[in-house]
């Protein structure tokens, strides 16, 4: 088979097809891809005449290139090609569907799709997500090229290579919303969000399931509300159970807070118990107070501890929790009785005990105290988080300057975390 080089599926869709004598055979109508050793091959033409499509195996065909296709046989030979979803077509399951682009990190949509010749076959070796794929199939391609070179400025080629596209169902039938599983990892959990979010629900909640309990935890903290609510929904129990675990408690009694009594509970009760308790005690706060804001994540120590020691507990003890700006100094009562930040811990004399170099005149807020209170109180005094405490000086947790900013540039959706 004579075909050396590369083509795009739309410098060869609608080309007439010859037989040997230079008579039409038909035009071509899309690409039968099969699985090849290392990348999808094209195992046969679908071609058109008077509105029936015809099927004409690649090993059929004498020539195949940009300028000419034709084809040993003549047409008393070929046979009727009835549609099927076993079979992956170029135009009709590749071009224009949605696929991540990983080095982007977001949805892109497949304009074109580059076939190269390798030992006699055609391989389809890239999909072209870029304006040069759709300015080449409206047939202006060179036309675009000229006209940016006016401006010393060139038309950027955007492939991307098969290589780092799976199919989305086992039959390779689709690849709607496609990504390698082992570059999920190196996604941020907001591009993980926002790609979820461009895809249609059936896409986005089949993207989450394939993702690791770690990353999918990460990811559900960047969704909105809604979203949230449908994917935990539509999770196996002990799916969302480890999710929901692994997640910080603040976050997760926020999306619990979203689901019916009955779910909430289920999925608690499958949990850790210590974990459980910590989200169910979020859960009975409004989320616009402190106490809704709150988690009661942090680190403190007893006030006669010695800084070595503080250190190297807290090395530890740090891996377990989200944010970590200051450490607090608890009585044996465990009321909040000083503060030290990370940097005075570090700069203090080994020997020291905590009740010499701590801070005791603490800025607190009470669980009831309105959000903006508790944001002016952080702004007043450029604190990195703020402890939560109840009027018998009792710590329930702390509100971080990260969910302050959430409330100056609020989500699109707001929840009110309601009480249970």
């Amino acid at each position: 088979m004579p075909f050396f080089g590369e083509v795009f599926t739309s410098e060869i869709v609608k080309k007439p097809v010859l037989d040997p004598r230079g008579e039409e055979l038909g035009k071509v109508k899309d690409f039968i891809m099969v699985k090849g050793e290392s990348l999808p091959k094209l195992s046969a033409l679908i071609i058109e005449k008077k509105k029936r499509l015809l099927y004409l195996s690649w090993s059929n065909l004498n020539l195949f290139n940009k300028k000419i296709i034709s084809s040993h046989i003549y047409s008393d030979k070929l046979m009727p090609y009835e549609m099927s979803d076993d079979d992956l077509l170029i135009v009709r399951d590749i071009l224009d569907k949605q696929i991540v682009d990983v080095n982007g990190a977001k949805v892109v949509r497949v304009n074109d799709v580059k076939l190269e010749g390798f030992n006699k076959e055609a391989m389809l070796v890239a999909i072209d997500v870029g304006m040069r794929g759709i300015m080449r199939r409206l047939g202006v391609e060179r036309g675009g090229e000229d006209f940016l070179k006016l401006f010393k400025k060139t038309l950027p080629y955007s492939l991307i290579s098969w290589n780092y596209l799976q199919p989305l169902e086992p039959k390779l039938t689709k690849i709607s919303l496609t990504v390698p599983r082992q570059m999920l990892s190196e996604l941020h959990p907001a591009d993980i969000a926002e790609i979820i979010s461009s895809v249609s629900r059936k896409e986005g909640t089949s993207f989450f399931n394939d993702l690791d309990v770690e990353t999918a935890a990460e990811a559900l903290s960047e969704l909105e509300p809604e979203k949230q609510k449908e994917i935990i929904s539509s999770l196996a129990k002990e799916k969302a159970s480890d999710i929901i675990e692994m997640m910080p408690p603040d976050e997760a009694a926020d999306i619990l807070s979203d689901l019916p009594a009955e779910k909430t509970q289920e999925l608690l009760e499958n949990i850790e118990k210590e974990d459980a308790e910590d989200i169910q005690e979020l859960l009975g706060h409004e989320e616009d107070t402190a106490g809704g804001l709150m988690t009661n994540e942090y680190i403190a120590y007893d006030p006669l501890t010695m800084v070595q020691e503080a250190v190297e507990r807290l090395k530890v003890d740090a891996k377990e929790v989200e944010a970590v700006y200051y450490l607090y100094v608890l009585d044996k009562e465990e009321k909040l009785i000083g503060v030290l930040s990370l940097r005075e811990l570090l700069l203090a004399e080994a020997s020291c005990i905590l009740a010499d170099i701590m801070e005791t005149n603490v800025k607190t807020v009470l669980p009831g105290d309105d959000e903006m209170v508790v944001a002016a109180i952080i702004s007043k005094y450029n604190l990195l988080s703020v402890p939560v405490v109840d009027e018998s000086g009792y710590m329930h947790g702390i509100v971080t300057v990260d969910d302050i900013i959430d409330i100056v540039l609020p989500p699109a959706a707001k929840r009110k975390r309601r009480k249970v």
